[in-house]
């Protein structure tokens, strides 16, 4: 039917001609004219669509214009932030006879927020800042008996600024580092320890008087080899306008005493009356393992309370010399009954002193992952805190903990922890239980 209905519209023109003979130019004007009058106007549909895309050129020019207002608020294409959120909730029970005790044993609960920016100026140096704010206290803060968790901070609930400090390389294997807030181990080569602790005290291998820091003015350097040698040297200063400079006296035994006399100093950087670290490490780093070992030198009287007991973080005002070493060693494999071990050791001299100044400290760190789910991690840690050769009672500390993720971006950690001696006192005992909820972005 369709092809009758075709021929009749073309036979129809013929039959009006009055003509014998069949125009075959005709017959084709007639069919392009139909065929034409069936096809789409190019024209119009070019001037249709032109006009919608005119319209949606005009949306992203908009939206381009809102996104440079945003961007010019916002941060640049070189740098970065990350940060973390840490709830905890916990409680402390004092259990020991002896005549101190710890700050406070209420139970508690508090967070920590962090945000790290990192701004990349060549690709290869790094300007970092660290914000951080808290609201820890109690215990949780304590560094006299070895409570202080590592996630505390207490801020008053008010955002500062924790760390800055500026890294760039010369060369292809050395580092240079320099900032107003800094700390000496941030500038060493050699991780010292792989332990992830949940106390303080067993940070670095031992947050004693080789790597215990104070965040401060400082400057440092670092070589790395290719075959996993490394070499750096570091200082931190802190400089604090003015200090009292207590009188000294020798007494009838020959001994310098101190006098309850004092004048006004001026301190500065690297000054004598300046509290002063400077930190010299040597280490080798493989797949597998690493050790270490750090000189520092520290002057004015700087002590470090994190892993110490009162009378081993005594200085007075004096210089020490204070040594650590280090190791780690981990398995090929995780998920086996082989833990990764960190080992810390230091020792510490007051300089012109006898042995009865010397003080010594050890720590021990075990760590097991994917133990029973993938990223989880079992963690034990004890150790004897920094304690003076004449000190009559051995402290001893240790904690235990299993964290595992719930998703890539958070990790719950219930952790106990306790001491026996704590503070070089005799019969001050502790026990205390966290958990931590770890929320990062």
């Amino acid at each position: 039917m369709l092809v009758a209905g075709a021929s009749l519209s073309l036979i129809t023109p013929l039959a009006a001609q009055a003509s014998d003979v069949v125009n075959i130019e005709e017959m084709n004007s007639y069919a392009r004219s139909q065929t034409k009058s069936s096809r789409l106007d190019s024209n119009t549909f070019i001037n249709e669509v032109s006009e919608d895309i005119a319209n949606l050129k005009g949306r992203v020019d908009s939206l381009e214009v809102r996104q440079n207002n945003f961007e010019a608020g916002g941060f640049s294409d070189t740098t970065t932030l990350d940060g973390k959120v840490v709830f905890t909730t916990g409680a402390l029970s004092y259990d020991g006879s002896g005549s101190d005790t710890v700050s406070n044993e209420a139970a508690l609960f508090q967070y920590m927020w962090q945000g790290n920016l990192n701004t990349s100026f060549t690709g290869d140096d790094n300007l970092y800042v660290r914000l951080k704010t808290g609201n820890a206290g109690s215990w949780t803060k304590d560094k006299d008996h070895g409570t202080y968790l590592s996630s505390a901070k207490g801020n008053s609930n008010v955002i500062k600024v924790d760390k800055i400090w500026y890294q760039f390389p010369v060369g292809e294997k050395n580092t240079v580092f320099v900032g107003p807030m800094i700390e000496n181990y941030y500038m060493h080569g050699t991780t010292p320890s792989i332990y992830k602790p949940v106390l303080k005290a067993f940070t670095l291998g031992g947050n004693g008087a080789a790597y215990g820091a104070s965040t401060s003015q400082g400057a440092g350097w670092i070589y790395k080899a290719d075959n996993g040698f490394a070499i750096s040297s570091n200082f931190t200063s802190k400089s604090m306008g003015t200090k009292k400079v207590y009188d000294t006296a020798t007494d009838a035994d020959g001994n310098e005493i101190t006098l309850s006399t004092y004048s006004y100093a001026n301190t500065g950087i690297l000054t004598d009356e300046t509290q002063t670290a400077w930190a010299t490490q040597v280490g080798l780093t493989k797949d597998q393992y690493a050790i270490s070992a750090i000189v520092n030198q520290k002057s004015a009287g700087w002590g470090d309370s994190y892993f110490s007991t009162a009378r081993g973080d005594d200085r007075n005002s004096d210089d020490s010399t204070n040594i650590g070493l280090r190791a780690w060693w981990r398995p090929s494999e995780t998920g086996t009954a082989i833990p990764e071990v960190s080992f810390g050791y230091d020792t510490s001299s007051l300089d012109g002193y006898d042995d009865d100044d010397t003080t010594n400290a050890y720590f021990v760190g075990l760590t097991w992952k994917d133990t029973f789910n993938a990223d989880d991690r079992i963690g034990v840690a004890f150790g004897q805190p920094q304690q003076n050769e004449g000190e009559d009672e051995d402290a001893f500390m240790w904690e235990a903990y299993y964290g595992f993720k719930v998703n890539d971006s958070v990790t719950v950690t219930p952790a106990i922890f306790g001491a026996s001696n704590a503070n070089g006192t005799d019969g001050e005992d502790y026990t205390g239980a966290v958990i931590e909820t770890q929320f990062k972005f």
